[in-house]
């Protein structure tokens, strides 16, 4: 058996091809479709990189401020820990026992606490950072 195709529809899809006009309209329509696209793609990666430049100075400010923040809390520790052995220093010298024992009861309590407890729970340290109102205590 023969398979026969229908020559007018090979004729109709020839049309098609054969039509200067209608080729070059779909060139024409092709190309303005690639420019509308390639404008908004460029639009899309200027968005992206102001976005990532904003994002990149979130993450830098907030960085100093937790550096700063940490730098603070050593150096108030170190005075602290500084100010309460010149108490035991002095404790030891006059010989009192009393205030010997509670120097260096606080000299354990320092010890004890550490920088780092108030910035474990993240979510809360995040939430501070993220409110321009909070007002941080040293």
């Amino acid at each position: 058996m023969v398979n026969k195709k229908h020559p007018e529809s090979f004729v109709r899809g020839a049309e098609a091809f054969a039509s200067p006009a209608q080729c070059l309209n779909d060139v024409v329509q092709a190309w303005t479709e690639y420019l509308i696209i390639a404008e908004e793609e460029k639009t899309k990666r200027c968005e992206i990189e102001a976005w990532e430049k904003v994002t990149l100075a979130e993450i830098k400010a907030k960085r100093d401020f937790l550096i700063g923040y940490l730098e603070h809390s050593f150096d108030e520790r170190a005075d602290n820990f500084q100010s309460l052995f010149q108490v035991v220093d002095q404790a030891i010298s006059s010989g009192n026992n009393q205030q010997l024992g509670l120097a260096l009861s606080a000299v354990v309590e320092l010890a004890k606490s550490s920088p780092f407890k108030n910035l474990t729970d993240l979510s809360t340290v995040k939430a501070a950072l993220d409110d321009p109102d909070h007002v941080w205590e040293f």
